[in-house]
């Protein structure tokens, strides 16, 4: 997948500098509560970042004599470094520094994550004296105990087991799994249980490709164009998915895709509570059908709705889930991609991740 429109910015955590706070208050008064420089910083770079994915290439450096005044005004509580995830809470610092070698170990992947810099690069420790000869009073961290603290909502999750189990039953062969799946997908066709999705669609759009397949790629819902079809993922977001497999070595016909939903949404709006319900039986029974080794869940709807969570796509991002036998990749939709470009390196450290775990060597150029 071509990541050429992605540019380099400056790293927004080293524009953020932890400064101590001159002291004027008796060394016996109560300190004042303080805001946690640690989650600052690590919300602070990722915004920085989500601004720079959204297309916005540019930010302003801070001005010093302003930084100065704002460090003393606010007391600085813990000032051991802080670990932070990227935009969306997603792990994207070895995926933007070298692709290659990015997400083959989530755990070590979040451990690399931006830490509070001086603006000359180095890390702020411990605090300044403050004015005169008075050391600086070393505050306690504000609040709670840090081992109480929640986490970050920036922080990548660990991987969600929906099951223990196999799927159940023995796996079918290809000729009667095929059979199942046109069974299926008659039903579907007649299905009116979300009467503002079955009085406006054109057709449903069940899902296609190999009955047998190691990869399944699960996406949101259908559009105009799918509607109109009855495919699942053509026009301009299909024909990036279909790069997207392609530079994971594989061909639409390897592969199978489908939906969470199998009628398009009026206005290609998100899927509804109830229509997700109503059609969670369907793709239930497809994976049961199809057993892949590999699950590609494309954007939040399908990761979501799968996973039993409602956790963003950046938190999910840089592990293996698990449905059943199957594993759980989650990346990004290609529609968002066309819509933010700059994620597209992010989307290829994902896709790089899926065929290290699956022993894939693309070919050498």
């Amino acid at each position: 997948m071509n990541t050429s429109s992605d540019t380099n910015s400056p790293n927004p955590a080293h524009s953020i500098s932890e400064q101590s706070v001159s002291e004027s208050q008796p060394a016996e008064s109560q300190p004042a509560e303080s805001l946690d420089p640690q989650q600052t910083t690590a919300e602070t770079a990722a915004l920085a970042a989500h601004l720079q994915r959204a297309g916005i290439m540019w930010l302003p450096r801070p001005d010093q004599h302003s930084t100065d005044q704002l460090a003393t005004r606010f007391p600085v509580g813990d000032t051991m470094p802080v670990s932070s995830a990227a935009s969306d809470g997603s792990q994207l610092d070895q995926a933007q520094v070298n692709p290659d070698t990015a997400g083959s170990n989530p755990d070590s992947d979040r451990a690399a994550s931006h830490k509070p810099a001086h603006p000359n690069g180095e890390v702020s420790t411990a605090g300044n004296t403050t004015s005169g000869s008075q050391p600086a009073i070393q505050r306690p961290t504000p609040n709670r105990p840090s081992a109480t603290r929640p986490a970050s909502r920036l922080q990548g999750v660990s991987a969600i087991q929906t099951s223990e189990n196999d799927y159940s039953g023995a796996p079918q062969p290809t000729d009667q799994r095929s059979l199942q799946l046109k069974q299926l997908k008659q039903a579907v066709e007649s299905c009116t249980l979300c009467p503002a999705l079955a009085s406006c669609r054109q057709n449903t759009v069940f899902g296609e490709g190999n009955p047998n397949p190691r990869f399944a790629f699960f996406g949101e819902g259908p559009g105009e164009e799918e509607d109109l079809s009855g495919q699942p993922f053509v026009g301009k977001a299909g024909a990036l998915l279909t790069k997207m497999m392609q530079a994971c070595t594989l061909q639409r016909d390897d592969v199978y895709i489908l939906n969470t939903v199998k009628c398009r949404p009026p206005g290609n709006r998100n899927p509804e509570g109830d229509e997700l319900s109503n059609c969670r039986s369907y793709y239930q029974q497809q994976f049961e059908i199809l057993r892949p080794e590999y699950i590609v869940c494309l954007g939040a709807i399908s990761a979501q709705e799968l996973l039993g969570t409602k956790l963003s796509v950046g938190r999910l991002r840089g592990t293996l889930h698990q449905y059943f036998a199957s594993k759980v990749l989650v990346t990004y939709h290609p529609a968002y991609l066309l819509r933010n470009p700059a994620a597209k390196k992010a989307a290829w450290a994902d896709l790089q991740y899926l065929m290290r775990d699956a022993g894939i060597q693309r070919p050498t150029r």
